[in-house]
């Protein structure tokens, strides 16, 4: 039908028509699809008056005496865009009711579970709270969140899924541009070193959408030659 149609129209109108169905296979190869995003908690740092992401997980990362570090559960493409944790960051404030103790240090922990449009369906986040840890010094973050915001749950890629509790179930499952979470098996969320997992997948290991339109291109404006020289012989 469609070749019917093209070969309808006069010769112009013909090579103007193989012309915008490349541009438009072109087009359709470079629009960016829409991100999906990740539901899981984030691992952050306070380095100052401010939280970077963390360059650890908390089950390697060994934090020291009097330090800050944060956990924002929340649904993020990648920790570029990942939210921040809330509420206050001051260790002073967090542990001042826990003094300093002979081979141990104190922690300050912000724990913040996000916001009610960041909640599986059918949970309700609870507040977000802080917490003074006080561990022995050779301790990892993930032994003082341990020892203040049980019960905890890894997934079996030891990927931190809930914090006290929250969520009761999910694991940095992909979020559908609906809000709702995709089916089981989906790929863990990127640059998961400030959760506790490991890096995502980069890929399926098959052909490019990019790859497959340049080549229907080469195939339209090669058509759209292929006429022109015959039209041309044929005058």
């Amino acid at each position: 039908m469609i070749r019917r149609r093209l070969s309808a129209l006069p010769g112009t109108s013909l090579l103007s028509a193989l012309l915008l169905a490349a541009v438009v296979l072109l087009s359709a190869a470079v629009s960016p699809a829409q991100a999906a995003g990740y539901r899981y908690w984030s691992f952050w740092d306070r380095d100052g008056g401010s939280w970077t992401y963390a360059t650890q997980g908390p089950s390697t990362a060994r934090p020291a005496d009097g330090d800050v570090q944060g956990f924002r559960f929340a649904v993020s493409q990648d920790s570029k865009d990942a939210a921040k944790p809330r509420g206050t960051a001051d260790f002073a404030a967090i542990c001042s009711g826990t003094p300093a103790r002979g081979g141990s240090k104190r922690v300050a922990l912000v724990l913040d579970f996000g916001a009610q449009a960041d909640a599986p369906s059918g949970e309700t986040p609870p507040a977000p709270r802080t917490a003074c840890a006080r561990v022995p010094s050779d301790a990892t973050t993930a032994e003082a969140l341990a020892a203040v915001a049980k019960p905890l749950r890894y997934d079996t890629n030891a990927l931190l899924c809930a914090i006290s509790g929250y969520p009761r179930q999910g694991c940095g499952e992909q979020v559908a541009a609906d809000g709702g979470a995709k089916a089981p098996g989906s790929e863990p969320p990127p640059d998961t070193a400030g959760t506790a997992g490991t890096a995502a997948r980069n890929g399926d290991g098959g052909p490019s959408v990019g790859l497959i339109a340049g080549g229907a291109l080469v195939v339209v404006l090669a058509g759209a030659a292929l006429w022109q020289a015959r039209r041309r012989r044929n005058a």
